[in-house]
Order: C-alpha cells, then structure tokens, then sequence
C-alpha cells in the first residue's frame, strides 16, 4: 500500500505498465471537474470512477480484496480513514470471492488505519486488504481500477 500526494503519482509510473495511462488521464482531466460515474480509460482494463459518500463507522466498513485489480483511491473533497491489513496475515475462511465484481469482504480487522485528505491517494495492490470510507461526514473520492 502506498500513500503520498497525487502530485507525486508520476513516482510510481514504473511499478505498473498500465500507471502510465492513468498519469496521462490525471494530467489530462481535472478530477475535481469531473462529473460523477464511470471514466473509461482503457475498455475492460483502466477506469476510474467518482463517486461522493457518506463516510461511515469502522464496524460498517469490512476488509475488501481485489485479485485481478489494482485500486488508487484519491480523496477530492472531505478526509477519508482507511484500514489496511497485509493479505498474508488473513485467513481467508469462508469468503465468498465475487469474481464479477473482482471482490471478497473478510472477517478479520484491520491492523492500521490511515487518514487522509484532499488530493491525497492511496494505491492498494491485491496483496493489500483495505476498509475504505471509514470517517465522519462525506467525501468525495476518485477511484481508478486498473487491472493487474
């Protein structure tokens, strides 16, 4: 799990052959203009989706994991808390894995928590268990999906 300013996502272009589009759309696009849903970057692959929501208690927000994709969560308006916990420290027990949606809620906790603002990001990799929408009040956020 990375976090840093999205200022700074140029840093991380060489961890993903696909970051290098997602850099090219966040220089393109204002992403505080940009209106809510779904932006298709690369069909089937890229994508990044805003959306505004109500922040809400730790207990409400479980673990979720992706296998087939990489997230980066940008907080536009408000502060957002995430939980992060290392996959491999995770059972895995009884999990229904959706693989339409690339997703599997866990019953463990997590082991950290983060807070972070505007124009901030964090990049969660399949090896990275996160609880996003942690907090009070709402935020608005950017989320690309990029496959893995």
């Amino acid at each position: 799990m990375i976090l840093d300013s999205l200022k700074s996502f140029e840093k991380y272009v060489n961890l993903h052959a696909s970051f290098g589009k997602v850099l090219e759309f966040i220089r393109k696009n204002d992403l505080h203009t940009l209106s809510e849903g779904k932006h298709v970057i690369e069909e089937d692959n890229i994508w990044c989706t805003v959306s505004t929501a109500q922040c809400k208690d730790e207990s409400e927000s479980p673990l979720e994991v992706h296998d087939s994709f990489i997230d980066i969560h940008v907080v536009l308006e408000g502060t957002e808390i995430i939980g992060f916990r290392d996959r491999a420290k995770c059972m895995g027990v009884n999990v229904d894995y959706n693989a339409e949606k690339d997703v599997a809620f866990l019953k463990e906790e997590p082991e950290a928590y983060i807070s972070y603002g505007d124009d901030n990001m964090v990049i969660c990799f399949p090896q990275d268990c996160h609880a996003p929408l942690i907090g009070d009040g709402e935020v608005r956020k950017a989320v690309f999906k990029v496959r893995f």
